[in-house]
């Protein structure tokens, strides 16, 4: 396979039991919390939404492998798998240190094994017994990786331990660049893929939560350097999910920019305009999903940088 930022493979997810989940929302400040919702009407909700989005993904060329979650342990944020495990082309996967105790019972080997039995795999690398040390790395949500120039950002926070990242890059053979990234309140932002979505020719990025001044200047360095137009969002844009944005692909080679629905009414005419010259925006309602969950499109997604194996 051929080196792109982006691929017609994804993985999803179609959640058995999608809600708020306290255990996460100490860290992910996108969570909210609803007394007086019923958890049966939520979690419909949820499933109304990812197959809408999954059908209009297909309808788009993309080849989407939707897997059912196991009905137990429950697991309310399973949904979003691109947090326990990522794809390298070469036909590697790795799987990662979450956090959160109940969402570590997502990393499901059964899935590891679908995915073999559709596309050639090579190696694996099991980073996910590093959380036994309070060491987590939570995949394509810590981490943002310009795939063309093998260059991986990340914000460090709970989620982000310095240490794994720089030995996830030794493995993969990526140069990690590290920094800190905060909201409006000065906490530290949970993910880098909520300030921060790389396209093959630009990136949507939340400069303004970045305010260390040296690691913002080697930032915009490394984006220049790499070719990368740079578009950059405030820190209202992130809390309206414009930051988890992701670049995919069709089978055509057509290049499309997956975001949400509320994520495209944060944008300005003229973000809207700059990103439309690279890729054509898909946009998605998934209220539900980002209310309760505290994600929002780019984190329903697990790309497959695999090789499909073609049947005789």
């Amino acid at each position: 396979m051929t080196r792109n930022q982006s691929t017609p493979f994804l993985l999803m997810v179609r959640p058995k039991a999608f809600g708020y989940n306290e255990e996460t929302a100490k860290s992910n400040a996108f969570q909210s919390f609803d007394s007086q919702a019923n958890s049966s009407e939520v979690s419909e909700k949820a499933l109304a939404e990812f197959d809408a989005m999954v059908t209009e993904l297909k309808s788009n060329g993309m080849v989407v492998m939707a897997v059912e979650d196991s009905e137990y342990p429950v697991k309310p944020d399973a949904v979003f798998p691109n947090n326990w495990f990522s794809t390298q082309i070469g036909g590697t996967i790795y799987t990662y240190p979450m956090e959160s105790l109940t969402r570590r019972a997502e990393l499901r080997p059964a899935i590891i094994d679908q995915v073999g039995e559709k596309f050639v795999v090579n190696a694996s690398f099991d980073l996910s017994d590093r959380a036994d040390d309070d060491q987590f790395l939570e995949g394509t949500g810590s981490m943002i990786l310009d795939r063309l120039n093998k260059i991986c950002y990340a914000c460090l926070s709970p989620r982000t331990n310095e240490r794994v990242l720089k030995d996830w890059c030794k493995i993969s053979g990526y140069t990690p660049i590290a920094f800190t990234s905060v909201d409006g309140n000065d906490q530290e932002i949970y993910h880098t893929n909520v300030m921060m979505g790389m396209g093959t020719e630009y990136v949507v990025v939340c400069l303004e939560s970045i305010k260390n001044p040296s690691q913002k200047r080697a930032l915009i360095e490394s984006f220049r350097s790499s070719g990368k137009d740079i578009i950059d969002i405030t820190l209202d844009q992130v809390n309206g999910f414009a930051g988890n944005v992701l670049e995919i692909m069709n089978t055509d080679n057509q290049k499309f920019l997956a975001m949400s629905a509320r994520a495209k009414s944060v944008l300005t005419d003229d973000q809207i305009k700059r990103i439309e010259k690279y890729a054509k925006i898909l946009a998605f309602e998934i209220p539900t999903i980002e209310r309760y969950g505290g994600g929002s499109v780019r984190c329903m997604i697990a790309e497959l940088f695999l090789d499909p194996i073609r049947s005789e």
